[in-house]
């Protein structure tokens, strides 16, 4: 009953308009950290939930738990129905609200692979707190309970990307409902359950329900801040291409010793063949690959505002020199990147057999920027394979094929979706200027472009309207790789984020 008192009593202090913004501010942290503590059993529930997108009969429940969630914050939930699994759309109105905000959810998250995780379930969150060794090491969940240290981290798929967010948000709106607020702004919030799949039902979706997804402008809870985990706003991002090359050598493995000398190997025809894509300084060899990509003075100024420590990010990630693209990790992401991010053939380590695989595979990934259009970049790639004398089918080649060619290569290749990027000076950018300079009493990082990827370019073109992200999770998260995780300190910081920015009117 007394918490009860003491949390009325706090609410009704932030709701006065005669207290200052720094008081304003202290309360939103009070407020911030008590609503994370109660949050926790519900996040361990939503966290539980497996969800990797390529296995459908996941997602389900995800999309259940999240018409329910809404709902209990006061929302209307429709279904958007696609070929496969369907988006959520959760719609709040407020009386004499003049615009709406759209506001992107990702629910999904990437594959796991056990043997890589220092838990026994990458899908039950771990408490975990850090030794004197740096290891991280689990304890009790009940010490959620009470008072809490801001470095501990939960450990669990999707912790970060983008499930941690997710929570956020739901208990920032449980803060603006408990204090009665009422935006000058409706609210509708998009879920995508396929973002990790390259979100491939999107473009037509946001197409085929474009009035309901109506908006004036959209904000995206997603993504890491700044490295120096400061709070940051990010106004672009790249976008996403795929392609997956497979050169054929013989049609069954061979014996290496008894056709070495004899049969071509497919695993050296791929990497001679990706070795020409590249100079030895970094940067892509394909002709015109920068073609469009300007970076003005202006801009350059711009980017210099980002308080990037580069000779500590070359520390952290163990690297002596970078790859000679722009001349700073700002400038580096403003341009398209080609990546490699698998290579196989025949086995390796404790698996190794003495033959001659009979394919290589190597998995790409184009890195889009804004001045770039995805298929032409894609065409770059085949065009430059094709002049290196490689035949190319779309599955496996025909015994007419095999007796006709020397270089065979299945090409296959999507473009997920392009980049988007919006201007510092529109409305939605002032706006959640104002929302976190309230919460953390000083102007956020502002970053052009992040060099990752989410599907925001559908929205952007089809619904004509300016999208910037919001981005709360810690850098050092492990997001898409094992051991994925969640700042404590970041999962309230993000609640009290989000919360500022809901009550600033637009």
């Amino acid at each position: 009953m007394l918490k009860s008192c003491i949390l009325c009593f706090t609410l009704f202090c932030l709701c006065s308009t005669s207290f200052s913004q720094t008081q304003k501010t202290v309360n939103l942290d009070t407020l911030s950290l008590t609503y994370a503590k109660s949050s926790f059993d519900e996040l361990h529930e939503f966290f539980s939930l497996p969800n990797d997108a390529n296995q459908p009969e996941q997602i389900e429940p995800n999309v259940k738990w999240c018409e329910s969630a809404f709902a209990k914050r006061g929302f209307k939930t429709q279904r958007l129905d696609t070929e496969g699994i369907p988006l959520l759309l959760a719609t709040k109105n407020y009386p004499n609200a003049k615009k709406t905000v759209l506001i992107y959810l990702q629910v999904d998250g990437q594959p796991v692979d056990i043997t890589k995780w220092n838990q026994p379930d990458a899908y039950i969150p771990a408490l975990k707190k850090q030794d004197e060794n740096g290891e991280w090491n689990t304890i009790d969940w009940n010490n959620l309970k009470g008072e809490l240290n801001r470095d501990w981290r939960i450990f669990s798929r999707s912790a970060s990307d983008a499930r941690g967010p997710d929570m956020m948000f739901l208990k920032a709106m449980d803060i603006v409902n408990d204090l009665k607020v009422q935006p000058n702004f409706n609210i509708k919030v998009i879920m995508d359950f396929e973002e990790e799949l390259g979100s491939p039902r999107l473009p037509k979706a946001v197409s085929q329900f474009k009035s309901e997804l109506d908006a004036d402008m959209l904000v995206i809870f997603d993504g890491p801040r700044h490295l120096s985990n400061e709070p940051t706003l990010t106004y672009g991002a790249r976008g996403i291409a795929k392609i997956s090359l497979e050169v054929f050598g013989p049609r069954v493995p061979l014996h290496s010793g008894n056709y070495g000398n004899y049969s071509p190997n497919p695993a050296l025809k791929l990497s001679k063949l990706l070795a020409t894509m590249w100079n030895d300084d970094g940067r892509v060899a394909i002709p015109n690959w920068y073609d469009g990509i300007t970076i003005s003075d202006e801009v350059k100024e711009i980017l210099k505002q980002v308080p990037d420590d580069e000779a500590q990010i070359q520390k952290d990630f163990g690297i002596a020199s970078t790859e000679n693209i722009g001349t700073n990790f700002q400038e580096a992401i403003q341009y398209p990147a080609l990546g490699i991010l698998g290579l196989e053939a025949a086995w390796v380590g404790n698996q190794t057999r003495t033959i001659i695989p009979a394919t290589a595979i190597a998995e790409l990934n184009i890195r889009l920027v804004k001045e770039t259009n995805g298929n032409h970049m894609v065409k770059l790639v085949k065009d430059h394979i094709i002049n290196q004398g490689y035949y190319l089918v779309e599955d496996k080649p025909t015994e007419k094929e095999r007796m006709a060619y020397d270089k065979i290569m299945r090409f296959n290749a999507e473009v997920s979706y392009g980049a988007f990027r919006t201007e510092f000076d529109t409305e939605v950018g002032a706006w959640l200027r104002k929302g976190m300079q309230t919460a953390f009493g000083k102007d956020p990082i502002q970053i052009r472009t992040s060099g990752g990827s989410i599907p925001i370019s559908p929205f952007v073109i089809t619904l004509d309207i300016p999208a910037v992200a919001v981005p709360t999770v810690n850098p050092d998260n492990n997001q898409h790789s094992p051991n994925e995780n969640i700042r404590l300190g970041n999962y309230v910081d993000g609640i009290k984020t989000i919360a500022a920015i809901l009550m600033e009117k637009l």
